[in-house]
């Protein structure tokens, strides 16, 4: 018998494979030519899509110690604002933040916008598609950087191309919704 979260994997894996997955040509960030795009963003701006997104990686850290949970703009952004959501509606307040690519040049000049958080917190960093681990790197380099422990990274496709690994040799766990190898089966 399925669980509700194996049901959402599902639900979610459908929409992915409908909505985001692209068998073609590409250039990627990291500048690598691909056969295929996953393009993620297109699921988490649909309701139903990051609805289940934030379902599904709340279940994944439910066992984990940590404080926060958040990401680098722009592929974090959705999600953290549906797990603060879906958590607040489960009774929880979560506090979550999202890590700027440069610390604004104005104002406090923060690079890291969400409550207050103290020294030694532990956070967990998550971000839509996983390929080389770039962004999740300068988020390990940026959290740590102002006295984070990062628990550990969950994204929601991990292309198997050197993200897991790039993580693990920084000490930081990357988990993944989905795998490449996932979407290319058929």
């Amino acid at each position: 018998m399925q669980t509700d979260i194996q049901t959402d994997k599902a639900a979610l894996f459908d929409i992915l494979k409908k909505h985001a997955f692209f068998k073609e040509k590409i250039i990627l960030s990291s500048g690598k030519e691909s056969d295929y795009y996953i393009d993620a963003r297109r699921v988490t701006l649909m309701s139903e899509g990051v609805y289940l997104i934030g379902k599904i990686m709340l279940d994944m850290v439910k066992d984990d110690k940590w404080d926060a949970i958040g990401g680098p703009t722009l592929g974090a952004d959705p999600m953290i604002g549906a797990i603060n959501a879906i958590s607040h509606l489960d009774g929880q307040e979560l506090k979550t933040f999202i890590i700027r690519k440069k610390p604004k040049a104005h104002g406090k000049q923060k690079q890291i916008e969400g409550p207050l958080l103290p020294d030694g917190a532990g956070v967990v960093i998550i971000d839509d598609v996983a390929t080389t681990g770039k962004a999740f790197l300068l988020s390990l380099d940026v959290l740590r950087g102002c006295g984070f422990k990062v628990a550990k990274a969950l994204c929601i496709v991990d292309r198997q191309e050197g993200a897991k690994e790039a993580l693990a040799e920084k000490k930081c766990e990357l988990v993944s919704i989905f795998t490449a190898e996932d979407f290319l089966k058929d």
